[in-house]
């Protein structure tokens, strides 16, 4: 029973809110057709001539991108190729002027070298002569010494020659 007046009760409270009449209806799907036809024909082929447009000019710009990064490595590259001949060319430079150095360097060496030698040979020629020098000196003190000590022993003096010959025999090494 309380379903059965619950129904009357409806039934008495006039249309539904909720559903639609005939006329909405009709109007509503007007509109919708009306304004399906604004955007079919005007609005989306702006849109789409908008778009277009906008895709065109992205990739203008990435091509436009391509091409400077294109143009960027191969100015890399001869920046790197002219660097690699400055230095060759720098290494080449060093070389020559070490071979130069090395060049001077020697001559140098070779000149201070035969100043040395013949530096050396004049002491040496002093040297030899200093040394003739004193073994002429040294064997005259010998041989006053052997005749002295000959005219001690002996009680007369010995001859001068014999002497000398004594005294020589025995500076150059060998024996009599």
């Amino acid at each position: 029973m309380l379903i059965s007046t619950i129904l009357l009760a409806a039934e008495d409270m006039g249309p539904n809110p909720i559903a639609p009449e005939g006329k909405e209806l009709f109007w509503g799907a007007g509109t919708f057709l009306v304004f399906l036809f604004v955007m079919r024909v005007f609005l989306v082929p702006k849109v789409r001539k908008g778009m277009e447009a906008r895709y065109g000019s992205i990739r203008e710009g990435h091509e436009s991108a391509q091409a400077t990064r294109a143009a960027a490595q191969s100015d890399v590259a001869k920046y790197e190729a002219a660097l690699a001949e400055v230095r060759a060319e720098a290494a080449a430079r060093v070389d020559k002027a070490r071979q130069t150095l090395d060049a001077e360097r020697q001559a140098k060496v070779a000149e201070v070298n035969s100043r040395i030698a013949a530096k050396r040979a004049e002491a040496d020629k002093a040297l030899e002569s200093a040394r003739a020098a004193a073994r002429g000196e040294v064997a005259a003190a010998v041989g006053n010494v052997t005749s002295r000590a000959a005219q001690l022993v002996l009680g007369k003096s010995p001859d001068a020659a014999l002497v000398k010959r004594a005294v020589d025999s025995t500076m150059s090494g060998g024996r009599s």
